[in-house]
């Protein structure tokens, strides 16, 4: 092992010490460390990382730029032991963030989701699906974590989701309204008599048993917004805008009741598992109604003075 592969193993221990996974960045660092031995060089220096950056083909410069994100990291943790690495310069690559434009799910259109989810071929599947598809709609979770939950992390007596390594590595407790605990209860009877012997723990399982995964229930969601005819060459709803329109809507209710979101953001951003509320805040942006809202409160505001 080279002193650089062994600088790399130091710096993922470290950060995964903290929660961060690093899977992708984990892959890409131990192939950075390769070509930079490769090259002979005796440390990373800036243009060898840019030169690495730019090997993946097709990426462009969005890619690039965030394949020379991660070497940057790294690179500041490797110069206070090797002063003489130097660290890539920002903004080497012209990369433009783009967030998709999240399709905010009525309670109408939810509600024709859950009718085609049940209208699923597979019984099993149907119940799952309409399980699952109620349950992010409900509370916001993330995908991932949906499909990830066992049996013995749904309390539907006391009401309460355990959400295990989360985002960041991140466990949370997660209250429902009974009205949900009622449901997953009625899915979990009809689960148990389709498939009384599961190969999965899962709580959330397949038409075979088995556990679902995150790209089967993209695909079948893909599926039922075709039928439903809301999915068109430019609208693309995905199952995280699920999760995108639980926060709209309770930020939504919030301006309907006069509740001041700034006293109320810290308990949203909680109970999303969002590492900050900044994370939270983008949401008031996402939504139409809820930037009119906004501008109509400060307009009761501060309108009578003018």
């Amino acid at each position: 092992m080279s002193a650089l592969s062994g600088h790399v193993d130091d710096y993922l221990r470290l950060r995964r010490a903290l929660g961060f996974k690093l899977e992708r960045e984990g892959q890409w660092l131990t192939q950075l460390a390769a070509y930079v031995d490769a090259a002979g060089a005796a440390t990373l220096t800036s243009d060898l990382a840019v030169a690495w950056a730019r090997q993946r083909t097709g990426a462009g410069p969005n890619g690039w730029a965030k394949r020379l994100g991660v070497v940057r990291k790294f690179a500041a943790f490797l110069h206070t032991i090797d002063p003489a690495a130097e660290i890539p310069p920002p903004g080497v690559f012209p990369a433009v963030r783009h967030r998709p434009t999240p399709y905010l799910w009525s309670p109408h259109d939810i509600g024709r989701l859950l009718d085609g989810a049940r209208a699923l071929q597979s019984p099993l599947r149907a119940a799952s699906h309409e399980a699952l598809f109620g349950l992010l709609a409900s509370s916001g979770m993330r995908i991932g974590e949906a499909v990830a939950l066992q049996n013995g992390d749904v309390d539907l007596g006391a009401g309460v989701i355990t959400i295990r390594h989360a985002k960041f590595d991140r466990s949370r407790l997660l209250p429902l309204h009974r009205s949900v605990t009622e449901a997953l209860g009625r899915y979990e009877a009809e689960r148990d008599r389709l498939c009384p012997r599961p190969p999965s723990s899962a709580f959330f399982v397949s038409a075979t048993g088995t556990s679902l995964n995150r790209s089967s229930v993209g695909k079948t969601l893909r599926t039922i917004t075709t039928t439903m005819g809301i999915r068109t060459e430019t609208i693309h709803p995905r199952v995280h805008d699920l999760r995108h329109s639980f926060a709209v809507r309770t930020l939504i209710d919030w301006q309907r009741a006069g509740i001041r979101i700034d006293e109320r953001i810290g308990i949203l951003s909680t109970y999303l598992g969002h590492i900050s509320p900044a994370d939270t805040y983008w949401y008031l942006s996402a939504s139409p109604e809820l930037m009119e809202l906004a501008a109509e409160r400060l307009d009761a505001r501060f309108g009578a003075g003018r």
